[in-house]
């Protein structure tokens, strides 16, 4: 065992597992894996019923490396009952990265992918590659980094199966226009994670933009929320702001967006999935990214 292993470098946060969940009947389920810098989770869903049956989420610690990060997830896979198994329907990857560009499906080329997104990040070809997904519900393609190691890990530990690699945007985007078919008003959806504001506009389930921001403090919230409603000339005072994440119905973010936002509200578990009562521990606006990841074909 090498040093970086040595010390326990990742905490069990959450696990629900539903009643209906059999581990028995893998092949009929869709397996959703994130992976962050500091964070790895995954979902199960059935297919057939599209409910989700199973999720964990996992704290990454003392991870400075990809290496110890990798290292951190195969020894979680390793020790877990199932989610080492390649039987799955279908396996999908999702990286959380700044590293990404919406380009309109229209102008894209898959060729030049690494050249449109070199126009918004340096990628490090020793150790990233780039992909791109072509999105369902808009007429966008992501371009994205994700980690060469993680990549060659999962296709090796899931030989069976092809893995599908996207981006934490991208089941953002997939799930907030499949969430939003209540309204032909321009709303906001907003996703809180750890160190970052993903914000997404959508109208008549159509996304007029998407981007993420770091964040350290509650004015960056502010700051930048307020910014995007300037830009796509949306009034604070009548436009809609849902959020999801890992946040507190009275967190000073919350409290201070209150102050300048009349229409605020945290999101709802998604209606394309089925949960069972064992989820109703799990706040309605969390883990909205992971439930997501299924819809991305």
């Amino acid at each position: 065992m090498s040093a970086s292993t040595t010390l326990k470098t990742y905490k069990l946060v959450k696990r629900i597992k539903a009643g209906g969940f059999d581990k028995e009947k893998l092949p009929s389920y869709s397996l959703c894996l994130q992976i962050g810098t500091r964070d790895f989770s995954f979902s199960v869903v059935n297919k057939q019923t599209n409910s989700c049956l199973y999720i964990e989420d996992y704290r990454l610690d003392n991870i400075k490396t990809i290496n110890t990060r990798l290292e951190a997830i195969q020894e979680i896979v390793a020790k877990h009952p199932f989610l080492g198994s390649d039987l799955w329907d279908s396996i999908k990857l999702s990286f959380k990265t700044h590293k990404f560009s919406l380009v309109p499906a229209s102008y894209f080329l898959p060729e030049a992918s690494s050249d449109y997104l070199a126009l918004n990040a340096e990628i490090k070809t020793k150790i990233e590659e780039v992909y791109y997904y072509k999105h369902i519900a808009s007429s966008a393609v992501n371009i994205f980094a994700s980690d060469k190691k993680v990549i060659s890990w999962a296709k090796d530990q899931y030989k069976i199966k092809s893995i599908q690699v996207i981006h934490q945007g991208s089941a953002l985007i997939e799930g907030i226009l499949k969430y939003d078919d209540h309204s032909h008003e321009k709303a906001m959806f907003c996703f809180v994670d750890k160190g970052l504001l993903h914000v997404a506009v959508s109208q008549n389930q159509k996304l007029q933009f998407y981007n993420q921001f770091a964040v350290r403090k509650s004015e960056d919230f502010l700051k930048y929320i307020m910014l995007v409603f300037k830009e796509l000339r949306m009034s604070p005072k009548t436009s809609n702001l849902i959020i999801w994440g890992a946040i507190k119905t009275d967190a000073p973010h919350i409290e201070l967006l209150k102050k300048y936002i009349r229409n605020i509200s945290l999101g709802s578990k998604p209606n394309f999935l089925k949960f069972g009562p064992e989820f109703e521990e799990v706040e309605d606006h969390r883990y909205f990214d992971i439930y997501s990841i299924f819809l991305c074909e």
